[in-house]
């Protein structure tokens, strides 16, 4: 199914009022709008808003903020990316849903009341990663910083980030926090040689008898001035296990062809997939807008002082037929061994030869 392009609503005042981190200037500076990307409505919309504004996430601090020298790689790629090229990515390709599954399959429930979202100037701790793929097309997709002993971690659905994984080249991958109209506040932070991390489940079954494992993790340089990406924005916590029912539930996400992200209140709920080529259970929420590039947004819960992640943008469907509805892989005890191996410089997994 082909999804309509979004238009871009009244870009209103953020959700979150303060606490973000000052951005320096900077020089220069999807879930596929198909098959490939994407319970009910909020009951007490006041209350989950009002639980949600708590700040933009975990602040730096000045005890984390270790010395580095200045970093090339980043200072090249910052010169690779010009504004031009970051505003003409694509969202990463990514397979037709099965055979036999109609498109608005895993769309609303009849009567389902879909919050809407909005355009906003995003947070600190999202952003875009951006690379050039296999046959030179620049690619962009969804990601977000997660704590982390390196403070060097940013989360991702799976199907962003393998195609440079494990021994590929890099193609120019970076991430760039809270990108918006064409501007880089906080620079980019490329991502390490063999620093991409996707579960081998996710490698060996592919896109759909994989879906349950679509997400990986991907460990990025410091930025050119030698900051590490989490002293320069702050980070989300990694939540795992917490279940697939959550209340109070913020999403974000960069739709293609929009220089805006969006973000959108909800709640989630747990999902039996019906469909045998997408096996396993699913994180769902419902929140309109969600096209191509959204893919590997975060799906935040309200946490002391800041934020948790708990799904990010894929898994049944590759997120979703439709842009209302869209899904995550469960993070259970695969995403959090994948997590410590990411953390302690383990071999990354990678496609069986």
């Amino acid at each position: 199914m082909t999804i309509p392009p979004l238009s871009r609503p009244p870009i209103p005042a953020p959700l979150d009022p303060g606490s973000a981190p000052e951005p320096r200037p900077v020089e220069g500076h999807g879930r596929a709008p198909s098959s490939a990307r994407r319970t009910r409505a909020v009951g007490r919309a006041a209350a989950v808003a009002s639980a949600l504004v708590l700040g933009a996430g975990l602040a730096p601090t000045a005890s984390a903020a270790t010395p580095y020298p200045g970093n090339p790689v980043a200072e090249q790629l910052g010169r690779y990316w010009t504004p031009a090229r970051m505003a003409a990515a694509q969202p990463v390709g990514a397979e037709p849903a099965a055979p036999g599954a109609p498109a608005t399959a895993d769309g609303p429930r009849p009567g389902e009341l879909v919050p809407p979202s909005r355009s906003f100037d995003g947070m600190p701790q999202t952003g875009t990663f951006f690379w050039t793929d296999a046959v030179g097309t620049h690619r962009t997709c969804t990601g977000s910083v997660v704590r982390s002993p390196g403070h060097d971690l940013v989360l991702s659905a799976g199907h962003c980030l393998t195609g440079s994984s494990g021994t590929s080249p890099r193609r120019h991958l970076g991430f760039v926090p809270q990108y918006h109209d064409g501007l880089a506040p906080f620079g980019i932070f490329p991502v390490r040689t063999g620093g991409v991390y996707v579960p081998q489940e996710y490698y060996d079954r592919g896109p759909h008898a994989g879906a349950a494992y679509d997400f990986g993790f991907a460990r990025t340089e410091p930025d050119r001035d030698g900051r590490r990406i989490e002293d320069a924005v702050g980070a989300v916590e990694l939540l795992t296990g917490s279940g697939h029912r959550h209340a109070a539930v913020r999403m974000i996400g960069y739709p293609a062809a929009a220089q805006r992200p969006l973000e959108c209140l909800s709640r989630t709920t747990r999902w039996a997939s019906d469909d045998p080529a997408d096996p396993g259970t699913f994180v769902r929420i419902a929140c309109d807008g969600f096209v191509g590039g959204t893919s590997g947004g975060p799906m935040l819960v309200p946490r002391p002082g800041g934020w948790a992640v708990i799904g990010t943008i894929g898994g049944y469907h590759i997120g979703g037929n439709t842009r209302q509805v869209s899904y995550s892989a469960y993070f259970g005890s695969v995403t959090r061994a994948l997590y410590e191996a990411a953390t302690t410089g383990a071999a990354p997994a990678g496609p069986s030869s």
